[in-house]
């Protein structure tokens, strides 16, 4: 698919990214962002925990690939706006020369992250849509940052759900295409909002839906989720709620309610 991303910010229309940055207590969001996170809210009242349940996960996932499994470049895709503990942050706490390479289709996330990034050569934000595999991957940051005949992590982190069902640009082929580009040793990490329930997936689906003007894909179940990993070896704990992956202590925080969960984990490619 072409590249037609806008670099205008419409505040009028929100975005999963500012509506996001909202949940996790962040400034760079604008009316229309809250007002959809109030209305959400009354569909699924687990949300803002689900969200920063969700930013834990990253950081331990990102701390555990760094410390346990050497990984040293990073690939971000659908990074979101920056916030407390990026995963650059994350990463070069434990190796300075980590690389790490943030993808996303939001406008503001380009500008905010450019601008916190200036001074660190090892990291860089590409504004691109994340079905965009040959484009992410022949971008000159990418190409001056990563080097795919090593390991590198890969990561799809809440962010399949923001894009629909497609042959060729779905998330199983997202996962192919990229896939099919990593060295032995690289990892994927791969998670989205998944419900059980019929009702749920439909009524979030469609608000989200309508309140972005189209820019959503849909809340999915496990299986499709368990899907994306054929052919990859699941680290431990398995797929999970993400929450119960590896967490710091037996008194992590976890989800209050379960009408909607983020579900994933992360697999090795042999």
């Amino acid at each position: 698919m072409e590249n037609q991303l806008s670099t205008n910010i419409d505040e009028s229309v929100p975005t999963a990214a500012r509506m996001y940055d909202y949940y996790l207590g962040g400034k760079d969001n604008y009316a229309a962002d809250r007002a959809a996170v109030e209305e959400l809210d009354k569909v699924v009242p687990s949300t803002r925990r689900l969200a920063l349940n969700n930013r834990r996960f990253l950081q331990r996932a990102v701390r555990t690939l760094a410390q346990e499994y050497g990984i040293r470049q990073f690939l971000d895709h659908g990074s979101g706006l920056p916030t407390q503990d990026n995963v650059h942050q994350v990463a070069q706490r434990i190796d300075p020369t980590t690389h790490v390479v943030y993808v996303d289709n939001d406008p503001m996330v380009l500008v905010h992250g450019r601008a916190l990034l200036q001074q660190d050569e090892r990291t860089a934000v590409i504004h691109a849509d994340l079905r965009n595999t040959e484009e992410i991957f022949s971008h000159p940051d990418t190409q001056r940052l990563i080097d795919f005949s090593e390991p590198v992590a890969v990561l799809f982190n809440s962010v399949f759900h923001c894009i629909p069902d497609s042959e060729t640009d779905g998330p199983p082929a997202v996962v192919r295409r990229v896939r099919e580009r990593l060295a032995p040793g690289s990892l994927m990490l791969m998670c989205q909002l998944v419900s059980e329930d019929p009702e749920v997936r439909a009524s979030v689906t469609d608000f989200m839906a309508q309140a972005t003007q189209g820019n959503w894909g849909r809340v999915r179940q496990e299986k499709d989720v368990a899907g994306w990993f054929d052919g990859l070896e699941i680290l431990e704990p398995g797929l999970v709620e993400v929450s119960t992956w590896r967490p710091d202590t037996e008194v992590a925080p976890r989800q209050l309610t379960y009408e909607w969960v983020e579900f994933g984990g992360i697999g090795l490619v042999r």
